[in-house]
């Protein structure tokens, strides 16, 4: 299987598993990486898979805005997008990374083949500049007091369905969400306080699933049948029995299954997988 390659361009650092197949764009969540996306390509063999960090995250410059919202990470996609030459891709975003999914879909709708979203966030609704909520605001508060390894190391057993009996998954989120820095993390919690999943999803023609955890504590499924019953032209709800908030890495044959699906689904209406 194809090593990955690592690559900044125009301020976004990005990864890239190399294949013939289907183009894949992966969105990752609020306190994740795009390394977080390898389980998920290991079951996509042939397949290229493209991750990005987004901005304020790895290498990935931050926004100009203090406050952004879900339409500026979603230009910023599109940057990346036309500069490494991507015209047509499937598109998946985990958490966070369904803000921006749906955005982009809303947004650039020819560009998306097919969108899955998973573990999704519905976000604050509130409007930018507003007071955040206590649970938002303590997310940056925590992160500026007990610094990104002390707060990965609180936060990262939410994320995985029983931590105890699955401890290298829980270092896996770990590794990811110690990296975290500011002002990326605080921009994406406000994305979070600002955004309304369920606005962007009646607006999305893209053909678009929906994937949860069971047993997902963090965003619980309750949001992503929310998100997916708003939906324009639905392509399916999965709720993944044994399974927590990291679905990419708790789930990801699951996962993989469904976007596999997706790129069938287009062969099917004649376009090109």
């Amino acid at each position: 299987m194809a090593e990955w390659r690592d690559h900044l361009t125009g301020g976004i650092s990005w990864r890239e598993r190399p294949g013939d197949g289907p183009v894949l764009v992966c969105l990752h969540g609020i306190g994740s990486r795009a390394f977080g996306w390898q389980a998920l390509a290991e079951c996509l063999p042939g397949w290229r898979v493209i991750a990005w960090d987004a901005p304020g995250y790895g290498k990935s410059v931050p926004l100009t805005v203090d406050w952004p919202v879900a339409r500026d990470y979603a230009q910023a996609l599109e940057g990346l997008t036309n500069v490494i030459g991507l015209t047509k891709f499937h598109l998946v975003g985990h958490s966070l990374g369904t803000l921006i999914g749906a955005s982009y879909a809303r947004n650039y709708p020819q560009a998306a083949k097919s969108l899955t979203l998973t573990s999704c966030a519905q976000g604050g609704g509130v409007t930018p500049g507003a007071a955040l909520a206590a649970a938002h605001q303590a997310r940056i508060n925590d992160l500026q007091e007990v610094g990104a390894e002390k707060f990965s190391e609180i936060r990262s057993p939410r994320l995985v369905y029983r931590p105890e009996a699955n401890p290298a998954l829980v270092a896996q989120v770990r590794a990811a969400m110690a990296t975290v820095t500011l002002p990326g993390y605080a921009q994406a919690v406000r994305m979070l306080a600002a955004g309304d999943l369920t606005a962007d999803c009646a607006e999305i023609s893209t053909g678009t699933a929906v994937v949860v955890g069971a047993e997902d504590i963090v965003t619980p499924p309750a949001q992503s049948e929310r998100a997916f019953a708003a939906l324009k032209n639905p392509r399916g709800l999965t709720v993944v029995p044994g399974c927590g908030h990291a679905l990419p890495l708790q789930a990801p044959l699951a996962l993989a299954q469904i976007i596999r699906a997706q790129a069938e689904t287009c062969a099917d209406q004649g376009a090109t997988p």
